[in-house]
């Protein structure tokens, strides 16, 4: 019987995780010592890092349960993962996380910008208005600078978008006359 279980075993395809084959239960008999039934042991291919067997091969285990002794056979792969697609999967998790880097910086711009668009239509705009927007500025320039230090940027992409928003808020301080360019009052 075990060489029949056990050529099952070989024959398995390696997706099945554990296989169980019980036998029927002893009959009753009077001698309590020593039992007529066959008693099964455990087949199983091992593939977890922890074990003491190499990959494939196959361990003998006594499974022992009440009034069932039982055959598991568990079958695993016996090669490694592809590489390849492990660089995948990585790169995968890599671009979901730039991506989301990315669209936190662009989301920030965005806020700013619209912004200091509305305080630049807006007639009668006090020089107050603009502290509200310096501190978008500058939760957009601590984005635009922990994506420049992870590397989801480029170092001179993250200064051009920084010095977009600089510039724009000096065009509307400008507009509005809270600001004066230093070679407009030296010219004059």
């Amino acid at each position: 019987m075990a060489s029949a279980v056990l050529s099952c075993c070989y024959s398995l395809p390696t997706r099945l995780n554990n296989l169980s084959l019980n036998s029927a239960p002893p009959p009753p008999s009077s001698s309590s010592s020593s039992s007529s039934s066959p008693t099964f042991n455990s087949l199983s291919f091992s593939s977890h890092k922890h074990s003491n067997f190499n990959p494939g091969s196959l361990s003998l285990r006594v499974a022992r349960r009440p009034n069932r002794p039982s055959i598991v056979c568990e079958a695993a792969p016996m090669k490694k993962a592809d590489s390849a697609a492990q660089r995948h999967r990585l790169s995968e998790k890599k671009r979901m996380y730039n991506k989301a880097r990315k669209s936190e910086v662009r989301t920030r711009m965005k806020k700013v910008l619209e912004a200091l668009e509305k305080l630049r239509k807006k007639r009668d705009a006090q020089a107050e208005e603009v502290l509200p927007i310096e501190k978008l500025i500058a939760e957009a320039y601590s984005a635009i600078d922990k994506a420049v230090t992870r590397g989801v940027l480029h170092r001179n992409t993250g200064r051009r978008r920084k010095s977009k928003l600089a510039r724009t808020k000096k065009r509307v301080e400008i507009h509005h006359g809270w600001y004066t360019p230093e070679a407009a009052v030296t010219a004059s």
